[in-house]
């Protein structure tokens, strides 16, 4: 075990509680999927949370919340109805901070129990605390009931997450002007609302709240967002936002924020003011690695907090060390950490993996949802591909028509060469599920002639597949 003129008084006060295979810091996606496998390996694993309850980010402000969230607004608001009893059509007349909070917190008690569950089934060890490291293989837990314990792992994987990038300047008071974290525990609903940052979660927020008629104004300081996802389907997707009265003020500036009787005010570069009952800041977020000690351990942490890894491994450049998940940055998906996890504890522990496939899918959950796999028109183009577009609309499904469905698309890209899918975008109801047809094709080589020749339940808003693929080929047979 490392020794030095540093360590002595920590071991004469507190000797090493218990060694293990793998300690894993952090219950997120990434720290669960990992405990999980390296246990069913064999090893005994310890998963140190700093939150009173497991589950990480993902479970307690992020993933979860604002998903859950979402569908409560969309089911009390009748949101989904209003194609066919038009915009004043409502369920609930009065809806109300509370009502979306017993949802959420049933929900957030269901996702701990079956966590709790799943480490208990599997053996894995739990202890609340905050973990620093003494050096690179030791690390000290600081618990609010039993002290200080030191943990000594042959295996480490840092999977601690990000935290809200909080500027000095902004007058944060968890009331008026809240980040994304604070979002999720507002105690009455506002009349407008105004949020800075058009990324994915700061577009979530303004969406979900718009959708219970809240004046929303979204504003960025970039001229364009989400510029990783199509812009056909981005340009949609803002047309709809427009359409129902939000306010998206591009290529502005935020020089500040004053509060006006009590209520907080944007200033913009242009000298414009925004006014708004409630404000969201959701400008990024940041590794939550300060904590760490990292220098104790050799490790030192970018600007943003992120750890660089192997991208294969996720081994950091001590190779005992690992790191997976939001702390490792892009694309910060519970779907990706959660593979980043379990490769890192299959790699730890001399476990071959095949390549991971090549393609995986974007969900932004969003009102309304926008999910996308392969490459967008944009990339295609950039690379040279010779290809070929088609469109389906969800109103000329039947199965759009019987929701009610006024809007929604799917776009589907596809090589004039080999046919080869190259691309599959989707706005609209339903997106984040309908995407994994397109995904399985895509990453098992398929073609244009998969959707023309399969059978597709009927009616289903997948038999889009088929529109697409046919528009696509009518314009290619053209060529």
């Amino acid at each position: 075990m490392p020794d030095g003129p540093d360590a002595h008084p920590i071991i004469h006060h507190h000797p090493v509680v218990a060694t293990h295979d793998f300690i894993i810091i952090g219950s997120g996606p990434a720290g669960r999927r990992a405990a999980i496998q390296a246990a069913k390996l064999g090893k005994s694993v310890l998963v140190v949370e700093k939150g009173r309850r497991v589950g990480g980010v993902s479970v307690h402000t992020g993933t979860i919340p604002s998903k859950t969230l979402r569908e409560t607004v969309l089911n009390l608001t009748g949101w989904r109805e209003r194609g066919f009893y038009g915009r004043a059509y409502r369920v609930k007349k009065d809806i109300q901070a509370k009502d979306l909070m017993m949802r959420l917190h049933m929900t957030l008690d269901h996702e701990v129990d079956v966590l709790e569950h799943q480490f208990a089934r599997n053996g894995v060890h739990t202890i609340t605390g905050m973990a620093r490291f003494l050096d690179p293989h030791r690390i000290e837990v600081e618990t609010e009931g039993d002290g200080t314990r030191v943990f000594h792992g042959e295996r480490i994987l840092l999977a601690v997450g990000t935290r809200p990038h909080r500027p000095p300047e902004i007058p944060f008071d968890g009331r008026t002007v809240l980040d994304s974290d604070e979002i999720v525990e507002i105690d009455h609903l506002p009349r407008s609302l105004t949020v800075i940052g058009a990324g994915v979660i700061g577009i979530e927020y303004a969406t979900i709240f718009s959708a219970l008629d809240v004046a929303v104004t979204l504003i960025d300081a970039h001229e364009t967002f989400l510029d990783f996802i199509d812009r056909e389907l981005i340009d949609d997707f803002s047309h709809q936002l427009r359409d129902r009265g939000m306010t998206i003020r591009l290529g502005s500036k935020v020089i500040g924020i004053e509060h006006e009787n009590g209520a907080p005010v944007t200033v913009l570069e242009s000298g414009r003011r925004i006014r708004s009952e409630m404000l969201l800041y959701a400008v990024g977020r940041m590794g939550a690695t300060e904590p760490l000690n990292l220098g104790c351990c050799g490790l030192e942490a970018d600007d943003r907090g992120r750890l660089k890894v192997d991208a294969h491994t996720f081994q950091t450049s001590m190779p005992h060390i690992y790191c997976a998940g939001d702390a490792i940055g892009f694309p910060s998906l519970a779907s990706t950490s959660m593979e980043q996890g379990r490769i890192a504890a299959c790699h730890a522990f001399g476990m071959k993996l095949p390549p991971a496939p090549e393609f995986f899918p974007y969900g932004i959950y969003t009102v309304p949802e926008i999910s996308t796999v392969g490459m967008s028109e944009q990339e295609v183009r950039r690379r040279g591909i010779p290809y070929e577009c088609g469109i389906a609309r969800f109103r000329e499904t039947s199965r759009g028509h019987i929701m009610g469905l006024n809007t929604g698309m799917m776009k589907m890209i596809f090589s004039i060469k080999s046919g080869r899918l190259l691309g599959v975008h989707i706005v609209g109801e339903g997106a984040t599920e309908l995407v994994h047809i397109g995904q399985a094709v895509l990453n098992l080589k398929g073609t244009l002639d998969y959707f023309i020749e399969n059978t597709f339940n009927y009616p289903t808003l997948a038999e889009a597949y088929k529109i697409a693929a046919l528009d696509a080929w009518n314009r290619m047979a053209r060529v």
